[in-house]
């Protein structure tokens, strides 16, 4: 449950944590060493300093962020989510990415997510049992210690583990999800006891403990990922989600499976870019779009010319993500999707002129994504470096705790189409690629990327659901273009975002000046404000000149989410 500060004091291991928090760097960074850590909360940040600092490497930190982020973060990240490891080892020059995607349940069909009269129910894919897919991350976890860490998952999930057991400050990020939450979490009393004082919403400062969740962390740590996917705790996740209205069974959990898959690879402007690939839709959308930008001067042109070529090739990438994208294991996309003469009949398609409304494209669907996701970035001193981006999909996932694990289900489920040809409740259609279907792994924008020149390595990613792509793209050409001097720029810079549907510019309130949206309004587009800046870039870069890392976080993750 939540204390007030008052009746709390601090153990030893978090009190020096607290302390790194207090030496760690932000951004801009204050000096640069071997090592760095980006993530977007400093308690996590510090958990993967001291893992290092315990002579663990880039794959242990990982380990040690992503738990502590499931303890700190329990509306963007969790044990009852997944996400994706984008790794590069040192020894030999080994890329890939650890999938540890959720997948869906065997009994999950289209047709279950209907209400009695026939109709789409808009709730059933976010809220409950229905909507929760089987967790990906624990597993993922003990995956990358086994197989790439030096340390004992024990030692690497140590951070966390004592986060949950001694309590943290809620910080303005959390009052703000738990306040954007609070209804759902009012109505049900194991939520309300955790997350809640006395049915209120805490206050700033005071502390959460999650000691259910605390239990959970102990038993993976003692024997890894079958504590969580078979057994007791198993079965009593299982109960919670039928109860719930769901369909998990045993065989979804224990047939469970972390994925190692090639990652994406491209060249921009002489930058190697490793990226992501399928189920993630963001490292071909990424190749995609760059590749049409190779063929314009962008770095030269002034900024609203260079936006438009920008929003035309988003356009153009994420019409193909739409129709064609969706989990590799079920189905493959053309391979000519990322070929250069495709990208070259791409880039002719622009008009330089005018945008070419979405409708003249061969309009195709698309669909939502929760933007309630987290990112690290760690670079060790021997050069392994991981790029991870994880989620429970929407703030608090599901909204459900699963029994008395602790464990906040995602909700998953509302990234697969859920019919190919009606509209979801966000009125936007759905896709036969990405469908639903027994043990499926649903398509996620979460693009977790390196990008290596003369002058070093780039490690980045963010938050933000369907914007995701659009903003690794941005901190790219950024890094790209703008030199060693850019960096800064690359976490802060004013975002746009076009996702070819709904066919309009959005772009972050105070982003831009007026002549930059009247000039892209001459050319047809149709430009709207958002309600609030987006995304949380985490980004570490190794200078290869120096050997030094350093760390650069958005500064958007300090003034806490606006929901």
């Amino acid at each position: 449950m939540v204390t007030s500060p008052a009746r709390y004091r601090p153990g030893p291991l978090l009190a020096l944590l607290l302390a790194w928090v207090l030496l760690s760097t932000t951004q801009p960074p204050a000096h640069a060493a071997p090592a760095a850590v980006a993530s977007a909360h400093p308690l996590a940040t510090a958990a993967g300093e001291a893992v290092l600092a315990q002579g663990g490497n880039a794959f242990d930190a990982a380990v040690a962020v992503s738990a502590a982020l499931a303890v700190v973060e329990p509306y963007a990240s969790g044990l009852g989510g997944g996400g994706f490891f984008l790794l590069h080892r040192a020894s030999d020059g080994l890329e890939l990415m650890v999938d540890a995607r959720e997948t869906a349940p065997m009994a999950a069909r289209p047709e279950r997510f209907r209400a009695a009269d026939g109709s789409l129910d808009p709730k059933a894919s976010l809220l409950g049992g229905r909507a929760a897919a089987i967790p990906g991350l624990p597993a993922g976890l003990d995956h990358l210690a086994r197989r790439y860490g030096r340390l004992p998952l024990a030692t690497s999930l140590g951070p966390a583990l004592r986060l949950a057991h001694e309590g943290f400050p809620v910080d303005a990020r959390l009052l703000s999800a738990i306040t954007f939450r609070q209804e759902l979490l009012r109505a049900d009393a194991t939520l309300a006891a955790r997350f809640l004082i006395d049915g209120r919403v805490p206050e700033l400062g005071a502390r959460l403990h999650q000691p259910e969740l605390a239990a959970t962390l102990e038993a993976l740590a003692a024997t890894g990922a079958p504590s969580f996917y078979q057994g007791p705790r198993a079965q009593r996740m299982i109960d919670a989600v039928r109860a719930a209205g769901g369909w998990w069974e045993a065989a979804d959990l224990s047939s469970y499976a972390v994925r190692e898959r090639e990652a994406q690879h491209f060249t921009y402007h002489g930058a190697s870019i490793t990226c992501a690939s399928l189920p993630s839709a963001g490292g071909l959308s990424l190749a995609q779009a760059l590749q049409i930008l190779e063929r314009f001067p962008v770095a030269s042109l002034a900024p609203a010319e260079r936006a438009h070529r920008v929003i035309e090739a988003l356009r153009r990438a994420y019409q193909d993500r739409a129709r064609y994208l969706g989990d590799p294991d079920f189905v493959q996309p053309p391979a000519w999707l990322a070929r250069a003469d495709y990208a070259q009949q791409r880039a002719a398609s622009v008009d330089l002129a005018r945008a070419t409304p979405s409708a003249q494209l061969d309009a195709a669907p698309t669909f939502h994504e929760g933007d309630n996701t987290t990112h690290l970035s760690v670079v060790d001193a021997q050069g392994n470096r991981v790029a991870a981006t994880l989620s429970v999909n929407f703030p608090f996932g599901a909204v459900l705790l699963a029994g008395d694990t602790g464990v906040l289900l995602n909700n998953e489920m509302d990234d697969f189409s859920l019919d190919p040809t009606a509209r979801n409740a966000y009125g936007l259609a759905g896709s036969v690629a990405n469908l639903v279907g027994p043990g499926r792994r649903p398509l996620s924008s979460m693009t977790p990327a390196f990008v290596e020149d003369a002058r070093g390595v780039l490690v980045l990613g963010t938050p933000g659901g369907s914007r995701i792509i659009s903003m690794v793209l941005l901190g790219i050409l950024d890094f790209v273009d703008g030199g060693k001097d850019g960096l800064e720029r690359v976490v802060s810079a004013p975002r746009f975002h076009h996702q070819f549907l709904p066919d309009r510019v959005e772009y972050e309130p105070e982003g831009f000046g007026p002549e930059w949206v009247r000039a892209l309004e001459a050319k047809g587009h149709v430009v709207q404000v958002g309600r609030r800046r987006w995304g949380n870039m985490q980004a570490v870069f190794w200078d290869r000149a120096t050997g030094e890392a350093q760390a650069y976080s958005d500064p958007r993750g300090k003034a806490g989410l606006l929901f």
